[in-house]
């Protein structure tokens, strides 16, 4: 009989760790089910000017390398080649440009629905199934796994998973039902997400900048749109969020600026409140939370995704090592190692985020005069300035 491994979110997480493992699969006899909500294809697949992208680092491109799908994905992503960071009313900047790294885009930005496309044909049906749409509605703990109920259209079935991975996102109800408890930071904020277009274009820029109300980012997209994250306070964003197209562009071109000369065009609006959610337990026996469900992070510093990844392919890095020495899928011993091997990478990017978040979220006078020579001091040290530079990049320091 077939090692079973379930993985709960067929989303980028998912796909690409069942994607990192079907050559082992392939060949250690493993059978690999993909749970997903969303169907794959139709209308919500179809690129549109509303359509969320998602920011990769230099260093998640080195990983998608390594799956062998980045010469499918290039040619459907933006690349970054300078990273400006600025703080609204005050002299502080930094500039990160992607020669002085030696790399050719400091990261890039993709459309969710293109990401999604090329992951989901690199999958081989004779060794992952994918399940949608479908939803497990409860898992508990057997002897040798998890057993699954899975809800699949009108009807229903029982899984059995040697490894269980959860990665269905930071609401995942079946952490609920294990009594794996998460550590809940609200930020106070609310992330308006939307594209935008401006007059003189992007120029490859992403546009980290801080105001009094909140920080927002512009990543650049193609056609020359930019992805907008703006965070502000909850009833402040709902009521920016609601106003006409003219009224929100002349509104953010407030905040931002004419960087990009007059912002002219804007997609749908969608908030989100934000919070920092980091699982308590991230490995049990025959069980693993990955992504979104073992650590959510703010977006403006765009490190959720890039260290998910990293996650995943240590994962399966940790997994193919334990197949190959006759270990069980399922070893606690071997998920823990899995564990102990990214809790560093875990520590240092959420500090990274947060502390970013936090300290340029605080308008108290002595702290941003402090910033602000931060900001300068990064702008005119090399040293300190690439250290920044490699923490973005998802590198190692």
């Amino acid at each position: 009989m077939s090692d079973e491994l379930v993985i709960v979110g067929g989303g980028m997480v998912g796909a690409c760790l069942a994607l990192a493992l079907q050559g082992c699969a392939r060949q250690a006899g493993w059978h690999i089910r993909l749970i997903e909500a969303q169907p794959p294809g139709g209308a919500e697949a179809q690129p549109s000017y509303d359509t969320r992208s998602t920011a990769l680092s230099h260093g998640s491109r080195l990983l998608l390398e390594r799956l062998g799908i980045w010469a499918d994905l290039s040619g459907c992503v933006e690349p970054i080649r300078q990273i400006h960071v600025s703080d609204r009313g005050h002299p502080g900047v930094t500039r990160l440009f992607a020669e002085k790294e030696s790399v050719p885009a400091l990261g890039y930005v993709v459309e969710n629905t293109r990401l999604g496309e090329v992951l989901l044909r690199a999958l081989d049906p004779q060794v992952v199934e994918w399940m949608a749409p479908a939803r497990a509605t409860s898992a508990r703990a057997v002897v040798g796994g998890y057993s699954l109920d899975v809800e699949v259209g009108d009807a229903s079935q029982t899984l059995h998973a040697d490894l269980l991975v959860l990665a269905d996102g930071g609401r995942s109800g079946l952490l609920d039902q294990l009594g794996v408890h998460r550590d809940v930071s609200p930020y106070g904020q609310t992330a308006i997400v939307t594209n935008v277009t401006s007059a003189q274009g992007h120029g490859a820029v992403a546009y980290e900048r801080f105001t009094p109300s909140g920080p927002l980012a512009l990543l650049p997209l193609a056609g020359q749109r930019s992805a907008l994250v703006w965070t502000l306070a909850q009833e402040q964003a709902e009521a920016v969020a609601a106003m006409a197209d003219a009224d929100f562009l002349a509104e953010l071109q407030q905040a931002f600026g004419f960087r990009m000369g007059a912002l002219t065009r804007v997609g749908s609006r969608v908030c989100y409140p934000l919070k920092l959610i980091r699982a308590q337990e991230q490995v049990r026996a025959h069980l693993v939370v990955l992504g979104n469900a073992a650590h959510s992070l703010h977006p403006i510093a765009g490190q959720g995704f890039n260290l998910s990844l990293r996650d995943t392919l240590a994962l399966a890095d940790t997994l193919v090592a334990a197949n190959a020495a006759g270990r069980a899928l399922g070893d606690l011993g071997v998920l823990q190692g899995y564990l102990d091997r990214q809790q560093g990478d875990q520590r240092m990017t959420v500090a990274f985020s947060d502390y970013l978040t936090r300290l340029f979220s605080n308008r108290q006078p002595l702290l941003t005069a402090g910033r602000n020579l931060g900001l300068l001091g990064l702008d005119l040290l090399p040293p300190a300035r690439r250290l920044f530079a490699r923490q973005a990049m998802g590198l190692k320091i």
